[in-house]
């Protein structure tokens, strides 16, 4: 393949598209040999991952530069004209479903991307297309009014991704200033957001309740291809959670404000996790690349032959630009077999973070996308795939001297403990989406009562130092997932889980590499649990499973302190 730069982008031609995958169809049909009923359905497999290639080229082009004229009026067209698509690919799931080979391919590829077809066919229905392409256009409104978002902060110009840098100050009135500054940015933003919001509240309602649902989270547990655990498995997670993970982290953050001298921490003050600062990468975003290019050729020869092809054909992009999308992300060119990862570097230990984070997805599809010729089977659903990457941050903790120096130690205490400092508010998100969703005419007052209500509950400590805005609740809006990607939050909550089930194996001397790779190797073939039981995990979603990895993560957390 050519460099990401140098791939030439080409709009799928649509009619063409449903002609030639239709033609495919029509044969695997009349196949009188699974030989060549399986020939067949390769063959629109390969014709739709050429169209996904194309589409993945625009998205990603178009999140590299927000005000990118060409790509952002290529992006409205997909959001207008994939959804128009459905039919065709009810086409594809019928054919599969009715095949008279269906045994043997179900043996081939796994008897979950049929179950997974099945509830698929149930939600397409030509009938919520409209909102389909709603939903998409708000979504691409929402991701312009967010980058846009930016403010001058010291002889810079800073998004709230700059700002957050300046958060990690040791100067407390510099994180405090920077605070400020990324407070008003949302709370300017407020009205529009709380608009843009609304409209996909009431959108997506309107899309269940036309497939008779009578909750949209009902609908969104489906469509997420939850189909091993309810809503009310959740709450009990999330309950645990409160009981076992939350006084850890109080414990934590106590013990953060003693270091800092503090009495009590405020929302500037987290960030920081030592007086004299926290560990910062060592480089340009290029040396921190070659940092993780030596990182990877080191781990293994998996993760070396992965991430030489990631720099050779540049499949990624780091580097922080004005009306550049927020966040990171890896996504995939599947007819390249290619990942490519997306971030937002801004000079803290964040930048390695997503860096290990996001390489763990990308290696994830590299190596199953070599095994599993079904793009829908190589990625798995969200609450595993971040398993992928969360464990990947872990592993690579030996190699942190490449990137910190003799701050390595740091970093590591650093990020063991933020890792776990994040799980009260991974369900605290989770449960926001519930009540909006349980209350679709709630209101954006009712929002923010409805944060500052689960805040308290899963967060105790934080405090926003009198800041009217976030004080009120206005802090639920920082949360991109909340907008664009709905009910996916828990996961991450659920995934750390077992990302620490990993990492303990590691500590305990046990071959967590190897259980790694066949995680790995699994991409979707299987279900949830299916999935977690053959790669050895235990289910987190258990009570007694929180409270252990709580008490495991109480003990590491102790053991990388001591080497400080």
């Amino acid at each position: 393949m050519e460099k990401f730069k140098d791939i030439e982008y080409k709009r799928p031609d649509v009619a063409a598209l449903k002609k030639n995958v239709t033609e495919k169809i029509s044969l695997f049909k009349k196949a009188t040999t699974f030989e060549e009923a399986d020939k067949y359905l390769l063959q629109w497999e390969e014709l739709m991952t050429e169209a996904m290639t194309q589409i993945s080229v625009c998205q990603i082009r178009n999140t590299m530069n927000m005000a990118d004229e060409f790509y952002d009026a290529e992006k409205k067209y997909f959001d207008a004209n994939m959804p128009k698509l459905m039919p065709l690919m009810k086409k594809t799931i019928d054919a599969m479903l009715k095949s008279k080979f269906r045994p043997q391919l179900e043996e081939k590829y796994g008897s979950h991307l049929f179950k997974s077809n099945e509830i698929q066919k149930d939600l397409m229905k030509i009938k919520i297309i409209p909102q389909m392409i709603a939903e998409n256009k708000l979504t691409s409104e929402y991701s312009k009014v967010a980058a846009a978002c930016s403010v001058e902060f010291m002889g810079e110009k800073c998004n709230f991704y700059g700002l957050l840098r300046h958060m990690q100050s040791t100067d407390r009135e510099e994180r405090k200033a920077a605070f400020l500054a990324w407070a008003k940015l949302y709370e300017d933003a407020s009205g529009k957001l709380d608009e843009i919001y609304g409209k996909l509240v009431k959108v997506r309602v309107k899309l269940a309740k036309k497939l008779g649902y009578k909750n949209y989270a009902d609908y969104a547990y489906l469509n997420r291809g939850r189909f091993d655990y309810d809503r009310k498995n959740v709450a009990e997670f999330r309950e645990a959670v409160r009981k076992y993970i939350t006084p850890l982290c109080d414990k934590m953050f106590k013990d953060q404000a003693a270091r800092l001298g503090l009495d009590s921490l405020n929302l500037y003050d987290e960030s920081l996790v030592f007086p004299e600062g926290n560990a910062m990468p060592i480089g340009t975003p290029e040396e921190l690349v070659e940092a993780a290019k030596n990182m990877y050729s080191a781990m293994s020869p998996e993760t070396k032959e992965f991430f030489d092809f990631l720099t050779d054909y540049e499949l990624y992009d780091f580097v922080t630009r004005e009306n550049k999308h927020l966040g990171g992300y890896c996504t995939a060119l599947p007819s390249f077999k290619a990942p490519f990862i997306f971030s937002n570097f801004n000079g803290t230990s964040a930048d390695v973070d997503v860096l290990t984070h996001e390489a763990g997805h990308a290696f994830e599809f590299y190596y199953a996308a070599r095994k599993l010729p079904i793009f829908d089977t190589v990625f798995s659903t969200s609450e595993i795939n971040e398993i992928h990457s969360m464990t990947m941050e872990y592993f690579a903790y030996p190699y942190m001297e490449g990137f910190f120096g003799d701050k390595a130690d740091k970093y590591r205490f650093a990020h063991f403990t933020e890792s776990i400092k994040t799980i009260p508010y991974l369900v605290s998100v989770d449960e926001f989406q519930h009540m909006v969703y349980d209350n679709p005419d709630s209101t954006p007052a009712d929002w923010r009562r409805y944060w500052k209500e689960i805040e308290g509950k899963y967060m105790p400590w934080r405090h926003y130092d009198g800041n009217v805005f976030l004080e009120g609740g206005g802090y639920w809006m920082q949360k991109q997932h909340i907008f664009l990607y709905p009910f996916y939050y828990v996961d991450y909550a659920m995934a750390q889980l077992c990302a620490l089930q990993m990492y303990k194996t590691k500590v305990d001397g046990g071959d967590a590499w190897s259980k790694y790779l066949n995680l790995c190797s699994m991409g979707g073939k299987y279900g949830y649990f299916d999935t977690l039981r053959q790669a050895g995990l235990e289910i987190p979603l258990q009570d007694s499973l929180v409270k252990e990895m709580a008490d495991f993560a109480e003990k590491e957390a102790d053991e990388l302190k001591a080497k400080l």
